[in-house]
C-alpha cells in the first residue's frame, strides 16, 4: 500500500514535472492542444515530498487533503479571478488555482472585429460554470463573467446615480437599444438629448454616457437616459456663465441654431439671440450668408435680463462702425460706385460699402421727369455710379444722385437748339392748357392750346393729339433759368391770315358761307379758319333789320372785299356791293363809321356765346 502511494505520488510529481518541461519546451498539452505557460512550483507538493520523506507515505494523503480544500473553496456560479496560461484555436486555458486549468471558448475573448482581446499572463475574470468536465477541466465562462458583473455595475451606478458608457446598437421602437458590457438597455427617443432628436440613426455605434432610470434584474429591464446627464450639465454651465455675464462682456459662443431673424449662440448653458441687424454693419438676407451651426465665434453682451435670463448679443459691435469716418471718405461731391440692394417706391437704396448704403429718390435718377417707379430703371444687384449729394452722420443717411453723374441737359441745350428750330417728339401728358412733347430725354416742351392751329378753335388739346403721337413743332421761347421751353405746332406753316392778306386787296370778289349771325351781320367764312363779316347794312340795297331776314345759315353766295386789316385780323365784306361800281363816298363812309367791321375781340365773344348756348 504504501508502494502504490509513493507510486502515485511519484506520478503526481512526474506529471507536474512534465507540465512544467512542456510549458518551457512550448510542447502542447491539455485540451486542444493548447500551450501553456509553466506554473510556479506548488508549496504543498513541496511540503509533501518533505513530509514524505520524513514520514515516508503520507504525501499522497496529504495532497488528496489539498485538492479536497480547494475544491471545497471554488463553488459554481462564482466569479473567479485567473490567469491565462494557454490559448488555443477553441480554447483559452485559464488557471483558477484548482487542480486542475479552466477552460473557456475563444469566441468569448474576441472583439467585434474578431481579434483576440487576451494574452498568456493576463488576469481575467471568469465564471464558474462546472468544476470539471469529461476531460478533467473546469469549465469557465468569460462572457457570464462580464454579464454578471455588468449587472453589479448598473445596480451600483443605479443606487448611486453615477454615469456609465455603453455604445448604441441599433434603432428599435420607441427609442434606441444600448450595450453596457453585454446588457442590452434601452434608451428611450424622449431621453437622448434636451431636445427632440429627429435622426436616432446618427447615434449608431457611437459610445454615449448615459444613466441608469430604471433597472430590473428579474425581468432583464434596463432603462437608461442621456438627457439627464446633459440637462445636470447644462444647468451647471448655466450656474456658472450667468455668474459671469455682465451687460458690455464679450464672450466666447457656438452657433446653436439659426432663423430667418438670427441665430441663437449657447454661451455655455445658456442661449443668447444674436438679431440680424446686430451681425454686420452691411445689410444681409439671412443669417447663413455670415453663419453656420456650430461656428465658434466672440460675441458682445448689448442687453442682459438676469431675472427672464434673457441675453441680446452683438457681433458687428466688436468691429469699427463705418458711419464714424463716412464723411471724411466720401465727401460732398465725390463719385460712388455702388450695388443696388433694395428698391422702394421712392427711390433706390445703394450699398458703397460694407454697412454704408445712400438713397437716391427717384427724382435723382434721371433728368426726365417721367420716372413712375425706380425698377423701370434699376434692378437689384445692378452696379451704378453715383454722385455724393449729401452726407448726414448723425442720423447714418448719405444721399446720392445717378443723374448728376451724366451732363444735364439742359446745360447745353442751347448748343442743339434755338428759338426757330423744327423739333420732332412725343406726346407725354396732356393738361387742358396745353401738351408736353419730349423732343429728348430730359427735355420736355409745352404746346399750348392756342399754339396748336391757326384757324381752328380748340377746347381741348385731346381733340386733336393723342398720348403716344410722334409730332412736329417748332421751338417758340427757350427759358434755361426755369428750364422751359415753348412749342408751337401751328408755326410749322405759314399763318393763314397773313397768306390771305398777301393775296387778297380792296375790291375783290370771293365766295364765301354764312357760318352764323350777329346782330350787327353775318359771319362768312371766305377759307378755312377765316372769317369776314358782312354788316347788316351790306346784305341787300334794301333795308334790313336781321341778318337772317335776308340769306341763310350755309348759304353760299358772293362778297365784295370792302376792307382789309392785317393788324387786327379784320375784313369787312358786302354782298350788296357785288357787280357793282366801287362808290367812293360810300366806302369812305363804310370806314369811318366802320360798318361791317368786327374785332377779333367780337368775334370771340360772339363764337363764346354760341358755344354756350349749344353747351346748354
Amino acid at each position: 500500500m504504501a508502494t502504490e502511494n509513493v507510486n502515485q505520488s511519484g506520478a503526481g510529481v512526474a506529471a507536474d514535472s512534465a507540465k512544467e518541461d512542456a510549458a518551457n519546451s512550448h510542447q502542447s498539452i491539455g485540451p486542444d492542444s493548447a500551450i501553456e505557460e509553466s506554473k510556479p512550483a506548488d508549496p504543498t507538493t513541496a511540503n509533501a515530498a518533505e513530509a514524505e520523506g520524513e514520514t515516508g507515505g503520507d504525501f499522497s494523503a496529504m495532497l488528496e487533503n489539498y485538492e479536497k480544500e480547494s475544491a471545497a473553496s471554488k463553488q459554481e456560479g462564482e466569479i473567479i479571478r485567473g490567469v491565462v496560461v494557454g490559448i488555443s484555436e477553441q480554447h483559452v486555458l485559464i488557471d483558477i488555482g484548482y487542480k486542475s486549468e479552466g477552460v473557456v471558448p475563444r469566441e468569448e475573448f474576441l472583439d467585434r472585429d474578431g481579434n483576440l482581446t487576451v494574452k498568456r499572463g493576463d488576469e481575467v475574470d471568469v465564471l464558474l460554470k462546472s468544476l470539471e468536465n469529461q476531460e478533467g477541466y473546469a469549465v469557465l465562462s468569460r462572457a457570464d463573467a462580464v454579464r454578471v458583473q455588468a449587472w453589479d455595475k448598473l445596480r451600483q451606478a443605479h443606487q448611486a446615480q453615477e454615469t456609465i458608457t455603453g455604445r448604441v446598437i441599433k434603432r428599435i421602437k420607441g427609442g434606441l437599444e444600448v450595450d453596457i458590457d453585454g446588457v442590452e438597455a434601452f434608451l428611450p427617443g424622449s431621453q437622448v438629448d434636451v431636445r427632440p432628436v429627429r435622426n436616432l440613426e446618427a447615434f449608431i455605434n457611437q459610445e454615449i454616457e448615459v444613466r441608469v432610470i430604471k433597472i430590473n434584474r428579474k425581468r432583464g429591464n434596463v432603462v437608461v437616459s442621456r438627457k439627464a446627464l446633459l440637462e445636470e450639465e447644462f444647468n451647471r454651465k448655466k450656474g456658472e456663465t450667468l455668474g459671469n455675464i455682465e451687460e458690455g462682456f464679450v464672450l466666447e459662443g457656438t452657433v446653436k441654431s439659426l432663423t430667418e431673424y438670427g441665430a441663437f449662440i449657447d454661451l455655455g448653458g445658456i442661449d443668447g439671440l444674436l438679431h440680424i441687424i446686430d451681425m454686420s454693419w452691411g445689410r444681409i438676407q439671412s443669417p447663413n450668408e455670415l453663419f453656420k451651426v456650430g461656428d465658434h465665434l466672440q460675441v458682445k453682451v448689448l442687453k442682459f435680463d438676469r431675472d427672464k435670463e434673457r441675453i441680446s448679443l452683438g457681433y458687428k459691435q466688436l468691429m469699427p462702425d463705418p458711419w464714424q469716418s463716412v464723411a471724411e471718405r466720401f465727401p460732398i461731391g465725390s463719385k460712388v460706385h455702388g450695388k443696388v440692394v433694395s428698391l422702394t417706391d421712392y427711390g433706390a437704396f445703394i450699398e458703397i460699402e460694407a454697412g454704408v448704403e445712400g438713397l437716391v429718390h427717384v427724382s435723382e435718377m434721371t433728368w426726365s421727369k417721367r420716372l413712375k417707379h425706380p425698377s423701370k430703371l434699376l434692378s437689384l444687384g445692378q452696379d451704378v455710379e453715383a454722385l455724393v449729394l449729401d452726407v448726414d452722420s448723425h442720423n447714418r443717411r448719405v444721399s446720392l444722385g445717378i443723374k448728376q453723374a451724366t451732363p444735364d441737359p439742359w446745360d447745353t441745350l442751347m448748343a442743339r437748339y434755338q428759338v426757330g428750330s423744327r423739333v420732332s417728339g412725343k406726346v407725354r401728358s396732356l393738361t387742358e392748357f396745353g401738351a408736353f412733347i419730349e423732343i429728348e430725354d430730359g427735355i420736355d416742351g409745352l404746346v399750348h392750346v392756342s399754339d396748336i392751329s391757326w384757324t381752328k378753335r380748340i377746347k381741348h388739346p385731346s381733340d386733336v393729339l393723342k398720348k403716344g403721337q410722334l409730332v412736329d413743332a417748332v421751338i417758340t421761347n427757350i427759358d434755361l433759368e426755369n428750364r422751359r421751353l415753348s412749342l408751337s405746332i401751328k408755326d410749322l406753316e405759314p399763318n393763314a391770315w397773313d397768306r390771305f392778306f398777301d393775296t387778297h386787296k380792296l375790291g375783290d370778289v370771293i365766295n364765301g358761307k354764312v357760318v352764323r349771325f350777329a346782330n350787327f351781320g353775318a359771319f362768312v367764312e371766305i377759307e378755312e379758319g377765316i372769317e369776314g363779316l358782312c354788316h347788316v347794312s351790306e346784305l341787300s340795297d334794301a333795308r334790313v333789320e336781321k341778318p337772317e331776314d335776308s340769306v341763310q345759315v350755309g348759304q353760299v353766295m358772293p362778297f365784295k372785299i370792302l376792307k382789309l386789316d392785317p393788324a387786327q385780323k379784320k375784313i369787312g365784306l358786302s354782298a350788296r356791293a357785288v357787280g357793282k361800281d366801287n362808290d367812293p363816298e360810300d366806302v369812305r363812309s363804310y370806314h369811318d363809321s366802320g360798318s361791317g367791321m368786327a374785332t377779333l375781340g367780337d368775334i370771340a365773344n360772339l363764337l363764346g356765346t354760341k358755344a354756350d348756348k349749344e353747351e346748354e
